[in-house]
């Protein structure tokens, strides 16, 4: 009898949570044991499984073995805040399940505040033009427990965010990598500390025969390496080390020091495995990279627009603003709780900002007037102001849409908004054809 078996067999799990998560556990485990769901929102269920949902009034009369949390829900927050306290060791996630039901398939999970799904898409490309059997899954958008066919040799590339990771028990991975700490999602943790510690979860988690790669420059995590036996072997990633193979790339998407420094992990981990540095180069001046991930939507010569409305922190946004020049930068929208502008004032005259959306005063007094600036209530009215200050500047520019914010306060999620952006800069850049 086999793990999955084992664990996942006859058993009364509830599943919190309907979005792609939940939905791929309900579908994994329905076969063999009793699933319930739980949603703040019935709505998210579809009608055909309603029979399945459960009341909150019902819920301690049944004595569940697990309790499955999707990321998004917050344990303090939620409608049944007072009960997953109660159940918190029955508490497991979608990471779980998969490393419970294939605990010899090669994982390589990539962290960090900022740069998880480029880098994991730059890798996933790398290793499948190396013929290897790669799946992309995880935070980026692609649930673990949807993927078939899954073989020996197949590796899974998994993006995972602070909150898929925060709830784990039995996820690990063979390598694992930390990109960068910076203070985020602070409103859900609390404190930067449980951030950080809820990402480091993956190095601390691993083996004498399993691999970390983290950041060399980082300060935080070289606290973190410190503060913990760690049994895996340790990579501190410089990406000046790398820097005679950046002469190799042609590609402009590359030209800023973030995307070097994801570009110099992908190096480290192909080394590791045995991956020749030409197919790392190769693949690198043929990636185009994710809509709304600091995506180049136009590119002439005597303009570049950049959309990179995944963006949702200074941390961010600060390596683009040090890349280009003439930047017309679009910001705004729901601001995280103690994010601070970093960015020395040699960049200050190269930038003019049109800040936008319900924390546009915060996002104002962060510059502390240290850049130029026009003051919007939406997106499309600082696209508007944007249009109006440039229209007859016949100068090289970059329009940046690196929001710095969370998409709340106007849009559904940061693809909502990015595509809010290409439909209306574009629009107004055809009209005038600049």
């Amino acid at each position: 009898m086999n793990d999955r078996q084992v664990f996942f067999k006859n058993k009364k799990i509830l599943i919190y949570g309907f979005g792609k998560s939940g939905i791929s556990c309900f579908n994994f485990l329905k076969k063999n044991n009793i699933c319930k769901i739980f949603d703040d929102n019935k709505k998210n269920i579809p009608f055909k499984l309603r029979k399945e949902l459960i009341n909150v009034s019902k819920l301690s009369l049944i004595s569940f073995d697990y309790i499955v949390l999707s990321p998004g829900i917050d344990i303090k927050k939620c409608k049944i805040s007072n009960y997953l306290k109660k159940n918190r060791s029955k508490i497991i996630t979608e990471l779980d399940i998969f490393e419970i039901s294939y605990p010899k398939i090669n994982k390589i999970t990539i962290t960090g505040t900022n740069g998880k799904s480029t880098t994991s898409k730059l890798l996933y490309e790398v290793l499948k033009n190396n013929r290897m059997d790669v799946r992309l899954t995880g935070n980026i958008g692609y649930p673990v427990l949807m993927e078939k066919r899954i073989k020996k040799n197949t590796i899974f590339v998994i993006e995972a965010s602070s909150y898929q990771l925060d709830y784990s028990k039995y996820f690990r991975s063979k390598y694992s990598v930390i990109l960068n700490l910076n203070p985020d999602h602070l409103e859900r943790h609390g404190t930067f500390k449980n951030y950080a510690e809820a990402k480091f979860k993956i190095v601390k988690s691993q083996g004498k025969n399993n691999y970390a790669f983290l950041d060399k420059e980082n300060k935080f995590l070289s606290q973190l390496i410190k503060k913990n036996r760690l049994k895996s072997k340790i990579t501190k990633v410089n990406y000046l080390k790398y820097k005679k193979y950046f002469k190799q790339i042609d590609n402009v998407y590359f030209n800023n020091s973030s995307n070097k420094k994801n570009l110099s992990f992908v190096l480290a981990i192909a080394k590791t495995l045995n991956i020749k540095i030409k197919k790392v180069i190769n693949t690198a001046n043929k990636f185009k990279g994710l809509n709304y991930r600091q995506q180049i939507i136009h590119k002439s010569k005597n303009l570049l627009i950049i959309n990179d409305s995944k963006s949702t922190s200074f941390s961010s946004t600060v390596p683009l603003l040090e890349a280009y020049e003439n930047i017309h930068w679009i910001v705004g929208g729901q601001a995280k709780k103690g994010d601070k502008f970093k960015l020395k004032r040699k960049y200050f005259s190269n930038i003019k900002a049109y800040i936008y959306g319900k924390n546009r005063n915060f996002l104002i007094n962060s510059l502390s007037n240290k850049i130029f600036y026009k003051s919007s209530l939406t997106l499309n009215e600082a696209i508007r102001n944007l249009n109006n200050n440039i229209k007859n500047d016949k100068q090289k520019k970059v329009i940046l849409f690196s929001p710095c914010a969370a998409s709340f306060d106007q849009f559904k999620n940061f693809e909502e908004r990015g595509k809010f952006f290409n439909k209306n800069i574009q629009h107004i850049f055809k009209q005038n054809k600049i």
